[in-house]
């Protein structure tokens, strides 16, 4: 099979790190070749070298034959490399032929040529079989269809290459059937594909090769179908993962923490469940099913429309998340970035902003920044947190330290209680098993977890007890002898 693109003997080097350390590996024209790693293994100055945005301190990269030693952005899509990012770059405003063509824009004369720009983009939907106009705002897509949107537009400057980074992140079971579809005609076409995922089923499923880095090294190269999940995970972390769900003693509590009766609202209906003290409770569902819908009238984020919350063996009026922290409720949200950190903050302050009141001055109201430090310094300790000060911003985190300070911040409220959804998602398989781990001790100390996971092998590995929804409506429950993965599906596909 031909070469398309290679790196010989790459290395990227930012003062104090080496990103990239002598990296050699070559992708073959029409194959689909994952790059996997934990993060931090350098998975992102790859792609941002490959793609021009970041220069080689040292060595060559060949493109179809050709070396350049400074590639940039623009001549990377001259040449047909296009890139497919897990955060989408969109303007939601604009239809869909506008989104597409927004850095090339078809003229007539000095006018835009509105009638070709439309027609081009029907061309592409129609190639791709995707159901809605060129004239669609992108804004009323759903999130899979606008991830068709990006990819379109790498199909319009015909790409030859196209890099996939994290795609799956953000879509339902059904988006990322759409994508798997779109993908394998794109390998028929004889496009190149470069796949990065965290989700290694999805590797085993579409991928031909595979390859691992670490610490910004390049471990190895293999063929998806003669290597093994566990064997990659080797690879990943550099030693064995045999037990990455690990064990705690069975879960025989039956003393009731919180009860929902006939609980209604927020697109959720009729629900009624009971979490007990001391366990971890895994809803489980297909996206859209209601699960995080329903945490949030739990945690006063959404407006209860009638039914009740008894918490502790009273009935509760929780009616915003001051109300639920004030009982011991606490939530880590589905999506960290957006709602459970402010980025451009530091990790001090991301810690120590549900606690302000207790670590500022009663009488002047100015916060103890040797607390605020103190602070810092417990979680980075407990919790194994990568960080070099307290000083360090939020957005300069892996997504597995991001959610460790996530989590510190709502552990620091002392909650009896705590709603955890999606704990581990976009996170590499070493931070997951620390998630995990972290998980189990705040059950064995007394604290109880409502977990939301769109993760089968998760939901199976770290839940005492299971209860499915579909729709917006319960759809069964399960104890732990009776975990199967086709017993949750077909619950999730019951109503």
């Amino acid at each position: 099979m031909q070469t398309i693109l290679e790196l010989e003997h790459v290395s990227k080097i930012f003062p104090g790190v080496v990103a990239l350390d002598d990296i050699s590996i070559e992708f073959k024209k029409g194959e689909i070749h994952a790059l996997v790693g934990e993060n931090g293994a350098g998975k992102s100055t790859m792609i941002k070298t490959l793609t021009g945005y970041h220069a080689p301190s040292k060595g060559i990269i060949r493109y179809e034959g050709k070396e350049y030693r400074n590639f940039t952005p623009t001549k990377a899509k001259e040449v047909g490399i296009g890139v497919i990012y897990q955060e989408l770059n969109m303007v939601g405003h604009l239809s869909v032929a506008e989104n597409i063509f927004l850095s090339d824009l078809p003229k007539k004369g000095s006018l835009l040529d509105r009638k070709e720009m439309e027609a081009r983009t029907q061309e592409i939907l129609d190639e791709m079989e995707l159901p809605f106009s060129p004239k669609t705002r992108v804004n009323d897509l759903t999130i899979g269809y606008q991830q068709m949107v990006e990819l379109a537009k790498a199909l319009v400057v015909d790409a030859k290459l196209i890099i996939f980074d994290e795609p799956t992140a953000p879509l339902s079971s059904k988006e990322v059937e759409i994508l798997f579809k779109e993908i394998a005609r794109l390998k028929e076409k004889g496009i190149t594909l470069i796949y990065i995922s965290h989700r290694l089923e999805e590797i085993f499923r579409i991928t031909d090769r595979v390859s691992v880095l670490r610490d910004g090294k390049m471990i190895t190269t293999l063929n998806t179908k003669d290597t093994s999940k566990e064997e990659l995970i080797q690879y990943m972390v550099g030693r064995s993962m045999n037990e990455v769900y690990p064990q705690r003693p069975k879960f025989c509590g039956k003393e009731v923490l919180l009860d929902t009766k006939s609980l209604t609202g927020n697109g959720v209906k009729d629900i009624s469940l009971q979490i007990r003290k001391g366990e971890v409770l895994g809803l489980g569902g297909l996206v859209g099913a209601g699960r995080t819908e329903f945490a949030q009238l739990l945690f006063g984020a959404a407006k209860v429309e009638s039914g009740e919350i008894v918490f502790k063996g009273k009935e509760r009026k929780i009616q915003n998340p001051g109300d639920a922290m004030k009982l011991g409720i606490a939530m880590v949200p589905e999506d960290r970035k957006r709602q459970g950190l402010v980025l451009d903050e530091s990790v001090s302050e991301n810690i120590s902003i549900t606690v302000l009141k207790s670590i500022s001055s009663a009488i002047f109201k100015i916060l103890n920044k040797k607390k605020e430090a103190d602070l810092t310094d417990k979680y980075k300790e407990k919790m194994k947190i990568k960080i070099y000060s307290g000083a360090q911003l939020a957005k300069q985190l892996s997504g597995g330290n991001q959610q460790k300070v996530v989590l510190a911040k709502e552990l620091e409220t002392n909650p009896e209680l705590i709603i955890i959804d999606e704990p581990t998602r976009g996170i590499d398989v070493g931070a997951k098993q620390e998630i995990y781990k972290l998980m189990n001790e705040l059950v064995a100390d007394g604290m109880t977890i409502l977990m939301i996971t769109s993760e089968m092998e998760e939901l199976l590995g770290m839940s005492d007890r299971i209860i499915v929804f579909c729709e917006g409506h319960k759809t069964g429950e399960l104890t732990k002898e009776e975990f199967d993965s086709e017993k949750v599906l077909a619950l999730a596909s019951k109503y």
